[in-house]
């Protein structure tokens, strides 16, 4: 009879990919772990691990039925999602991943007011990149993500939150700010500071304005940050500009926020959601998750009707 111990065994070794540290995020010996996985093994007729490369990889049968091991773990926690419903109780664990362009200016205004309403929910919160995210997700390390979409991945179910304007942010002697109207082709130029690769709003960026290789020819040196802050800082002593989300204006003085501009035209929009995995269970921590950032975020970033959705992950 296959358990679901095991099953939990075999989804911490795809996640770790070494018997040893699986053995450990589980709470037991080595041995234990592999006898029985072996036994598993030798239960089904098949070989899910392949034992003989290091890092361990699962076989093709092996994939398969790690994702089905998932797929039986989330509806066995969905048992206990149900019972908490019933009794009308918010508890559980709830890890969050959320990307570097949103941490800074989101999670102050909400995250501490979220955990004093429900202390019954254990929240861990992480700031990584969008691909991790997804790749936690998928391998249900991580509940959820607060993420820019669309995403475009069947596997991923989106719950969009808010949106919010990609501006400008410009030295106070930048022609930009001397600009009556502000069209996207006029940031298409060699003066944009870029965040670096493996951000998603750098992507957007780039489809935004069409960029191809001429950033940072007119700048004073070669530089691509992982933070905001630091880009607009930059901006502030050495010139030109950047682009920001809406959301970073709400921590500006009105002094700084004469060096922000936003777009005339078709006003360009970051759409910012909630993402899980299609077998995650706690829909009801999500659904108050949601809320509660729908509640703290101005009320204008909540149209969708009010710019155009810049995309960042492009299909095929």
């Amino acid at each position: 009879m296959i358990t679901l111990t095991q099953l939990e065994y075999v989804v911490a070794v795809d996640e770790f990919r070494h018997f040893a540290t699986a053995a450990d995020k589980c709470f037991v010996t080595q041995p234990t772990l592999s006898m029985q996985i072996k036994k598993l093994e030798d239960d089904l007729g098949v070989i899910i691990f392949d034992r003989s490369r290091q890092p361990v990889v699962p076989t093709d049968i092996g994939y398969k039925l790690i994702e089905q091991a998932r797929t039986v773990l989330a509806s066995t926690q969905r048992i206990k999602e149900i019972i908490n419903e019933e009794k009308q109780e918010v508890a559980g664990s709830l890890k969050i991943g959320i990307i570097p362009t949103l941490a800074p200016y989101l999670l102050p205004i909400f995250i501490g007011d979220y955990i004093r309403r429900y202390p019954g929910v254990q929240v861990e919160v992480e700031e990584l990149i969008s691909e991790e995210i997804i790749r936690r997700l998928k391998h249900d390390t991580l509940d959820v993500g607060v993420f820019v979409t669309p995403y475009h991945d069947d596997k991923i179910v989106e719950q969009p939150v808010f949106y919010e304007e990609m501006m400008i942010y410009a030295h106070p002697d930048h022609e930009l700010l001397k600009k009556k109207d502000v069209e996207t082709q006029d940031i298409a130029t060699p003066e944009l500071w870029m965040l670096g690769d493996g951000h998603c709003f750098r992507d957007q960026v780039v489809n935004l304005c069409e960029m191809r290789g001429t950033q940072h020819k007119n700048l004073p040196f070669d530089f691509e940050s992982n933070s905001l802050e630091t880009l607009m800082k930059i901006v502030d002593r050495e010139g030109g500009f950047t682009l920001i989300p809406e959301l970073a204006t709400l921590y500006m003085t009105e002094e700084k926020k004469k060096q922000v501009r936003s777009f005339t035209v078709s006003k360009p929009l970051r759409e910012v959601s909630v993402i899980y995995s299609r077998h995650f269970t706690k829909q009801k921590l999500i659904d108050l998750l949601c809320e509660d950032i729908r509640q703290v975020v101005p009320p204008g970033m909540l149209k969708k009707e009010r710019g155009k959705i810049v995309e960042w992950k492009k299909i095929g």
